[in-house]
C-alpha cells in the first residue's frame, strides 16, 4: 500500500488561493454592462511529489490514495457526464417525455455506437475497466484521476480505460495539477477514432498554440478550464452531438458582453450573428479534419490502408483543411435521431440538426462543421443499425456485416430484419474554437455582396439584406 502524508493544513489553503485567482480573473472595469477580458493568472496547486514514495501496482491504487483526501471530489465527479457519459434529463424536440442523452446511448456517423463496443470506445473514459454493460459506476476506485490531472507527460491509456503498461504511475501521481490543454485534448482531439476526426475545431495544435491557432489559448494563454470549469467537478458547455440543449453553456458574451465593438453596426450583428461566425473564418487550419466517411467501402482487401483515405476496417474517408464552415440558424436547441427511430425517406438521415430561423427566439447564424457519410441501416425496418465492431463477431474481426448486426441487437435493442444496406447521414458540429485575432475576422464583403459566403435564400431571406433582401 502506497504510504503518503496528506498535508491537510496546506490543502486547506488551496480553496483560498483559487478564490483569489478567480477574483483576479473575473475582475475588470465594467463599461456598458461589459466586462473587460482579463488574461487568466497562474493557478496555484499543491505540490504532491512528497506524498508518494513507493511505486503503484495499478491505476486503481493511485485512485485509492487520492480518495484518502479527495473522496468528496470523487462523489461530485460521480454525477457528471464525464463519468456517466450521460447528461441530465431533457426533452428531445420531436419526442415525447424526457430522457438522458450522452455518449453512452446516442448514435453517430463516425464509429456509430459504443453499445457492445465498450472496450474500444472507453479508452477515453475517465475510469478503469469499462468493458461491458455491467460497469460499476458507484465504485469510486474505478475513477481515473490521472487522465485529467497528470503533468508528467508520460501517462496514457489503452482499451477499457486501463493505463498503458509503460505508464509511470508514481511519476504521474507526484506530478498532479490543474488539467492542462493537453489532458483535455488527449481525448477530445481524438474522438471518433483518430486525430481531428470528429471536431473540426479541436486538434493537437491547441496543446501549444500560437495566436493564429486560437487567440485565447495562443496569445492569452487560456487553458480549457478557464472557460469550461464549473462547480463540483462539472464542466460547463455541451456538445450538440450528445445533447439537445445548451443549458449551462459557455458563451463569448460572458466575458465580452453583448456590445463588444466600438462600431454600432457590428454590435447590431451580435443580435443575430454568433461571434464565431465572423471570428472563426475557417477551421482545421493546420491539421485536416474528417468530412466524409463511407462505411459501405469497408472490407476491401485490394485497397491499401491509409489513415486519411481508406482503412479496411472502416471504409473510405475524405479529410479537408482550412475548411469554410456551413452556416445555419441555431438557438441552442437541436433535433436528434435516437436509436430505433424510423427513417422517413431515402436520406440523408440527419443524426442531429440545429433548430432556429430568422423569427425563432434566440436564434443566431452559426458556423458548423457538417460531417457526412454512409452507414449501415435496415431497409425493411427503416432504422439505422449499430453493429458490433469490436471483438469476436465484430465487423473489425470477421468483416461480416450481417453477423455484426445480429450480435448487436442484444446490446442495442434495435430490431434487425436480416437485411441491410447503406444510407447517407449527416451530423452537425458547431464551431467554437480556433478563434482568430480580430485582424483576421471576416469583413463585410466576405458575407455580403455577390461573392459573399452566406447563402441568404437558404437562411430564409429573399436575398442579401444589405441589398434589400427580407425574411421570407
Amino acid at each position: 500500500m502506497q504510504s503518503f502524508r496528506p498535508y491537510r493544513g496546506v490543502l486547506a489553503v488551496i480553496p483560498i488561493l483559487a478564490a483569489i485567482v478567480a477574483i483576479a480573473w473575473w475582475s475588470g472595469d465594467s463599461r456598458a454592462g461589459q466586462r473587460e477580458p482579463v488574461r487568466p493568472g497562474p493557478r496555484p496547486h499543491l505540490d504532491h511529489s512528497a506524498f508518494f514514495t513507493e511505486p503503484f501496482a495499478s491505476g486503481q491504487d493511485v485512485t485509492r490514495a487520492c480518495l484518502a483526501c479527495h473522496e468528496e471530489e470523487a462523489r461530485q465527479f460521480r454525477r457528471t457526464p464525464h463519468w456517466e457519459w450521460l447528461g441530465e434529463e431533457e426533452h428531445v424536440p420531436g419526442n415525447e417525455g424526457s430522457r438522458r442523452l450522452g455518449k453512452k446511448n446516442v448514435l453517430n456517423n463516425f464509429c456509430i455506437s459504443i453499445q457492445g463496443n465498450w472496450a474500444a470506445c472507453t479508452k477515453c473514459h475517465a475510469g478503469y475497466g469499462w468493458e461491458d454493460a455491467d460497469f460499476d459506476f458507484d465504485d469510486l476506485s474505478r475513477m481515473d484521476c490521472l487522465v485529467c490531472h497528470d503533468h508528467s507527460g508520460g501517462y496514457a491509456k489503452t482499451k477499457g480505460g486501463w493505463p498503458r503498461k509503460d505508464a509511470d504511475l508514481l511519476a504521474a501521481a507526484k506530478s498532479v495539477g490543474w488539467p492542462t490543454r493537453g489532458a483535455c485534448n488527449s481525448c477530445h482531439s481524438y474522438g471518433g477514432g483518430g486525430l481531428a476526426v470528429k471536431h473540426g475545431d479541436l486538434d493537437t495544435t491547441l496543446d501549444n498554440p500560437d495566436a493564429y491557432d486560437d487567440v485565447h489559448m495562443g496569445r492569452l494563454g487560456f487553458s480549457c478550464i478557464d472557460c469550461h470549469e464549473g462547480p463540483g467537478h462539472t464542466i460547463r458547455g455541451k456538445s450538440m452531438s450528445v445533447s439537445s440543449n445548451d443549458d449551462d453553456g459557455v458563451g463569448c458574451t460572458g466575458c465580452h458582453g453583448s456590445a463588444p465593438h466600438a462600431d454600432v453596426r457590428l454590435n447590431q450583428h451580435v443580435e443575430k450573428v454568433a461571434c464565431h461566425t465572423c471570428h472563426v473564418p475557417t477551421f482545421a487550419n493546420s491539421i485536416p479534419t474528417k468530412m466524409w466517411w463511407d462505411w459501405s467501402k469497408a472490407g476491401d482487401d485490394t485497397r491499401e490502408d491509409d489513415v486519411h483515405h481508406y482503412l479496411k476496417i472502416k471504409g473510405e474517408f475524405r479529410y479537408e483543411r482550412k475548411v469554410v464552415p456551413e452556416y445555419y440558424w441555431f438557438n441552442g436547441k437541436s433535433e436528434h435521431y435516437l436509436a430505433g427511430d424510423r427513417i422517413v425517406g431515402d436520406g440523408p438521415v440527419q443524426i442531429n440538426h440545429p433548430i432556429g430561423g430568422p423569427g425563432v427566439p434566440g436564434s443566431k447564424v452559426w458556423p458548423f462543421k457538417v460531417h457526412r457519410g454512409k452507414q449501415i441501416y435496415d431497409p425493411v425496418n427503416a432504422v439505422l443499425l449499430a453493429p458490433l465492431t469490436y471483438g469476436k463477431g465484430g465487423y473489425w474481426h470477421d468483416f461480416d456485416w450481417d453477423e455484426a448486426s445480429r450480435l448487436a441487437t442484444r446490446y442495442t435493442g434495435i430490431p434487425y430484419s436480416g437485411q441491410y444496406d447503406f444510407i447517407e447521414t449527416e451530423m452537425y458540429w458547431p464551431i467554437n474554437h480556433m478563434v482568430q485575432p480580430k485582424e483576421r475576422a471576416l469583413r463585410c464583403m466576405d458575407c455580403h455582396g455577390n461573392t459573399g459566403r452566406l447563402d441568404w435564400v437558404a437562411l430564409g431571406y429573399t436575398g442579401d439584406p444589405m441589398q434589400g433582401g427580407e425574411p421570407l
